[in-house]
């Protein structure tokens, strides 16, 4: 019996080793569970958008008048204060009037004596019709008395002429605003010599209020434009189509809004664009000439319009606009895009997305087309989707949920 044990115990201890060995691989515990990575999503929803363009543009003064004197002489007094509101009409010189005064004496002296002549020429006509009727006189006297008086006539008229225009230069004498408005400085001090219509102007009447704005679009934009609006892509913004708001030169939106004045009919040769014409309410005086600002020019609605956040729209190297959705069975797809424009914090989306679409905004880093992802409503979109207009994108992100 002992020598049977010790021929078994080898083979025993060999078949267990394999049972152990089979059971320690059937029984080593599993790894854990790889984890889905989490993204922030929005919700496509379709919008109404009221898209508008910024062009270049220079403020205008609305008037401008440089002020000459009308009359020559001696500069005696400045009567405004530079760089004040003045009215039209206001007197802002005085040239000595002391010439211009003799020469009214002068006019009204020789009107006067014409006017004694003409009253005893008068009585002369009328005592040789009688006398000429008894044939008292000859018909040759009669007939010169009567020309006479004719020319007594004309002389009058002359005179009151003389004094019509010596009455005109005295009052020129005294210069006057020709429009209200911000008045420059003065160009002439007291007792400079000054002549009529000399080229050199007195000083320059600007008005400010309201004020213009000239901005140049590109030709082919207005073509484009047309086009949208008659194919029906775009839709005329009632009531609001002619309305600019304008950006000033340190980023700052001006508070009053304008309305487009004129199109040119004809297109600039040497920049293919076409000039337009605002007019803007100037009350505080905070746009002066020349500055230049950028409008923003309203040019129609675009209905179910496909809007996506910025954060959710990347560059693939052909730099090609691309977005990552999740599809059916959370898993991650990409999608190339075709952008019109950026509204606001959003890219106005012609081709790629479509309403219902869950685009990533969150987590992009961590994932790949065809990864399973978890979904959680994004929370970095938000904000207006463009300056004075409701934010479609926090819409869409509650939408989302």
């Amino acid at each position: 019996m002992r020598i049977q044990s010790a021929h078994l115990t080898p083979a025993l201890l060999f078949l267990g080793a394999l049972t152990l060995t089979a059971c320690g691989k059937d029984d080593k515990p599993a790894g854990p569970p790889k984890m889905q990575p989490e993204v922030g999503v929005v919700r496509i929803v379709p919008q109404t958008v009221t898209l508008s363009t910024e062009l270049p543009g220079r403020t205008v003064a609305y008037r401008i008048a440089e002020v000459r004197p009308q009359v020559g002489g001696i500069l005696q007094r400045r009567l405004f204060h530079e760089s004040s509101e003045v009215k039209a009409g206001q007197p802002l010189y005085q040239i000595a009037p002391a010439p211009f005064e003799a020469t009214l004496k002068s006019a009204q002296a020789a009107l006067a004596r014409a006017e004694a002549t003409l009253a005893s020429n008068k009585l002369k006509v009328e005592r040789y019709r009688q006398l000429v009727d008894v044939n008292a006189i000859s018909r040759q006297e009669y007939d010169d008395a009567q020309a006479t008086l004719r020319q007594n006539e004309a002389a009058i008229s002359e005179a009151r002429a003389a004094v019509q225009s010596a009455k005109i230069n005295l009052g020129y004498t005294r210069v006057t605003a020709p429009i209200g408005g911000r008045i420059g400085r003065s160009l002439v001090t007291e007792g400079a010599l000054v002549t009529a219509d000399q080229p050199t102007a007195l000083t320059t009447v600007t008005q400010l209020d309201p004020i213009y704005v000239d901005i140049s679009q590109p030709a082919t934009e207005l073509l484009r434009l047309r086009r949208e609006l008659e194919s029906g892509q775009l839709q005329r913004a009632s009531g609001s189509a002619a309305k600019v708001r304008l950006v000033l030169e340190d980023g700052s939106e001006y508070a009053q809004d304008g309305k487009m004045e004129i199109t040119e009919v004809t297109v600039d040769p040497s920049t293919g664009s076409v000039a337009l014409r605002a007019v803007f309410p100037n009350p505080d005086r905070l746009l002066l000439p020349g500055m230049f600002v950028r409008a923003r020019l309203q040019e129609g609605v675009r209905e179910q319009a496909i809007l996506a956040p910025q954060q959710g729209v990347t560059r693939n190297p052909k730099g090609e606009p691309t977005a990552l959705v999740v599809g059916p069975g959370n898993k991650v797809e990409q999608r190339v895009l075709k952008t019109e424009r950026t509204v606001g914090n959003m890219w106005l989306v012609s081709e790629g997305l479509k309403p219902g679409d869950q685009l990533i905004t969150e987590g992009l880093q961590f994932i790949h087309p065809g990864d399973v992802v978890r979904v959680k409503p994004a929370t970095n979109v938000g904000g207006p989707a463009a300056p004075g207009q409701a934010g479609p994108a926090a819409s869409m992100a509650r939408s989302a949920q």
